[in-house]
């Protein structure tokens, strides 16, 4: 499916607002939108929400054959997931551009800038080595997927633990969580992906662009960058061109997104980890507040309607027929049927509105059950005449003189 593209009003609109220094959300041109970040149950599983983009990570390992090429090395594996959960115009089971150029940089940000230090996956040189696997899936899009990406996978990283191993001759011991405490990975650095959209042949300029404005800019940066100031990947997309300056300028706006978000994960790392020694609450369990079931209800609202009471009704029309016998003197009335709440067929809402046909009995079809009183009084009245008149008719058969016909 076809993502559905902006229409020309919406552009002019958003390029505008942009051109006055003005985001469509309420933020500044360098901020980035709010930033939270949870741990699974399982070591190794991380929750990231940038506005609402959610991506979560997911860090496993298994025991293989190093490669060739790096005999003393482990293998490191990033894979990117674009489901059309995420949007409708991802498809299942198909890498589509957006996809291939997520999955590279990721790559060159994790493998190429040598944050992990590979040599102690080693178990046995050219025999045994971890395999580590980085899986990351986007749960939704709403923009700079590649910066949320790159937040949950490091720190997925970061939150992991391998089983230990101990070797003794040719045998190879891998223990359990119950035997030996699990291993954290070996990370020399953090480094994190910052995203800058250009527009209007690179006069403006915005960090953590949203899906709408990815939709109208004319090109964009990623930095990849650690707080120690060292540059790991850079890539320029787009139909632009840039100075020097602001290459430099974005890469010196990066340097203080990278230090801030880099505070975030240590501190999201270390909550996480007093939680599980005190036995609290953690997880993604972290993620649902007591307060998000009753923040959305929706406020009742007092209407004064104009009701009409049944029974003031029966009293009057009793007193009205009541009046009416003592003027006619003996005359008899006929019976006058009030209709009950049930049987009612008006049913007032407000001032001037009404509902008709609910409640009432149906006067579709002729039902014996819906019949009022009075044609049921009517009905016995006439199957007794009925009946007279057949008495009569036979005692008076009796007393007839037999004619016989020749």
């Amino acid at each position: 499916m076809r993502e559905t593209p902006l229409s020309n009003c919406e552009r002019e609109f958003i390029l505008n607002f942009i051109a006055q220094q003005k985001r469509l959300d309420g933020r500044n041109a360098y901020d980035y939108r709010d930033l939270r970040i949870a741990f699974g149950v399982s070591l190794g599983c991380c929750h990231v929400e940038l506005g609402k983009t959610r991506v979560l990570a997911q860090v496993s390992c298994e025991v293989g054959e190093p490669k060739q090429t790096r005999p003393h090395d482990g293998v490191l594996y990033v894979n990117v997931e674009l489901s059309p959960m995420a949007c409708p115009s991802f498809e299942q089971g198909r890498q589509s551009e957006e996809g291939i150029e997520l999955s590279r940089l990721m790559e060159r940000c994790l493998k190429e800038s040598r944050c992990l230090d590979m040599e102690s996956l080693c178990i046995v040189s050219g025999e045994k080595a971890w395999h580590v696997r980085v899986d990351i899936h986007v749960l939704n899009h709403e923009g700079n997927i590649l910066d949320c990406a790159s937040i949950a996978a490091i720190s997925a990283l970061a939150h992991f633990r391998r089983p230990d191993v101990s070797v003794h001759g040719e045998e190879i011991t891998i223990h359990t969580l119950e035997d030996r405490n699990p291993v954290p990975l070996s990370l020399h650095h953090m480094p994190l992906l910052v995203s800058f959209a250009f527009f209007s042949q690179g006069k403006f300029m915005l960090v953590d662009p949203s899906s709408k404005e990815e939709k109208v800019m004319e090109g964009k940066m990623v930095v990849g960058m650690n707080k120690h100031r060292e540059l790991c990947t850079l890539q320029v997309t787009g139909q632009m061109l840039l100075l020097k300056e602001q290459v430099l300028r974005c890469s010196s706006i990066a340097l203080t997104k990278v230090t801030k978000i880099t505070e975030l994960i240590h501190e999201a790392l270390d909550k996480d980890k007093q939680a599980r020694l005190k036995g609290e609450k953690h997880g993604f369990a972290m993620l649902v507040s007591g307060d998000r079931v009753t923040a959305n209800r929706l406020p009742t609202t007092e209407v004064k309607v104009d009701t009409l009471e049944i029974s003031d009704e029966m009293e009057r029309s009793q007193s009205s027929s009541e009046d009416g016998e003592s003027q006619s003197g003996n005359e008899p009335m006929e019976e006058q049927i009030v209709a009950t709440p049930k049987e009612s067929a008006v049913e007032i809402l407000t001032k001037g509105v009404g509902v008709i046909g609910e409640g009432g009995t149906s006067t579709w079809l002729d039902i014996p059950q819906a019949d009022s009183k009075q044609t049921a009084a009517k009905k016995r009245k006439h199957k007794l005449e009925k009946m007279e008149e057949g008495i009569d008719d036979e005692g008076s058969s009796e007393e007839e003189e037999k004619v016989i016909l020749k």
